[in-house]
């Protein structure tokens, strides 16, 4: 097995105050950045092979616009970075907080990024959650419903359905014009501002029909959507008796007693709703791909009257068998390419 070493990047100083010396992976010495910045981006796995077989499960790439990158594959090392203080490992720039906007926790850090973790802490506790419960279940069976029977079909869009569907309910308690906006907007957004998230701005305003001007009108009509259904719930009388998250912010203040702003609202919402649905969906779909690979597993849950009533928890054993009796002999094809979770 190939063995980690360490390389100095900044000089020690203990007589100034100074930080210790940061001590990062080893690196390709004679590898340029383009090449190692192209191989990263368009053929990841057999680079981070080699780089792994070369170097061990932690080695620093130099790539551009990120500059120095370091690369764990070593699922124990990966976990230590996803557990990190985030005194110790901050947002790399540039990142998604572009797209969701500056007062979105994924663009907040230190102290500020605590103050709003502690904020949003009750709305989404475990227990809190549980009330959510049936609008997962309804969107859920609404889906299943619609599926077709005796042939395949993808699984990745229902997946979509139900989650972005399940979570604009849950944000916004109750459906409406501004919802069907969301429900427009929302998948294509995200999709276009992934892709421009790593990407530098523009220096100059390339107009409306470029990248950068779409994800400004997707934006726009968000702002504009979100704005209506703050006002309507400022306006609603029983504001404070309301359980969805849009009212839960409204009600939340910050230990000083300042409320969050809009601006606040509009960006940490977004968050919820860009980073939220999506990957629920891959994950879900991914679960019915692997389970349509393993039959022994399908039969189970479909003969499985305990697994089925914990699963289908309010609507009964009888629902739950029918959604695994439409799977059984569905193969649940896949686009790998749509699939590829980064992380």
């Amino acid at each position: 097995a190939a063995t980690v070493t360490e390389s100095v990047v900044a000089p020690a100083s203990t007589e100034t105050g100074a930080p210790p010396a940061l001590r990062i992976p080893p690196s390709p010495p004679t590898l340029p950045k383009i090449v190692q910045g192209l191989g990263y981006a368009f053929f990841r796995r057999q680079f981070v092979a080699r780089m792994t077989a070369s170097y061990g499960e932690a080695f620093t790439i130099k790539v551009p616009l990120f500059g120095n990158m370091v690369v764990v594959t070593d699922p124990a090392l990966a976990k230590q970075v996803f557990t990190a203080s985030p005194e110790d490992l901050g947002n790399i720039k540039p990142s998604l907080a572009r797209v969701f906007g500056p007062g979105s926790v994924f663009a907040l850090e230190g102290a500020d990024h605590r103050r709003r973790r502690k904020l949003l802490t009750p709305p989404f506790h475990g227990k809190a959650m549980k009330k959510y419960e049936k609008i997962v279940e309804e969107e859920t069976l609404a889906e299943i419903a619609s599926w077709p029977e005796g042939r395949q079909f993808e699984t990745l869009e229902p997946m979509m359905r139900i989650t972005l569907n399940i979570i604009l309910r849950a944000i916004f308690g109750a459906d409406g014009a501004q919802l069907e906006t969301l429900r427009r907007i929302i998948p294509p957004w995200v999709t276009l501002g992934s892709r421009l998230a790593v990407l530098p701005s523009p220096t100059r305003d390339l107009g409306r029909r470029s990248p950068w001007g779409r994800l400004a009108a997707y934006r726009h009509e968000y702002d504009t959507a979100i704005d209506e259904l703050i006002d309507q719930a400022l306006a609603d009388p029983n504001l404070g008796e309301r359980t969805d998250i849009l009212s839960l912010l409204l009600r939340s203040t910050y230990e000083d007693g300042t409320p969050m702003s809009r601006g606040e609202i509009r960006d940490e919402l977004l968050t919820l709703l860009a980073a939220g649905h999506e990957t629920t969906a891959s994950t879900l779909a991914w679960a019915f791909e692997r389970i349509s690979r393993h039959p022994a597993v399908l039969d189970r849950l479909v003969a499985g009257h305990d697994e089925l009533d914990i699963l289908f928890r309010g609507s009964g054993r009888q629902e739950g068998r029918h959604v695994f009796d439409r799977f059984h002999g569905i193969e649940g094809r896949l686009r790998s390419e749509e699939h590829t979770s980064e992380l």
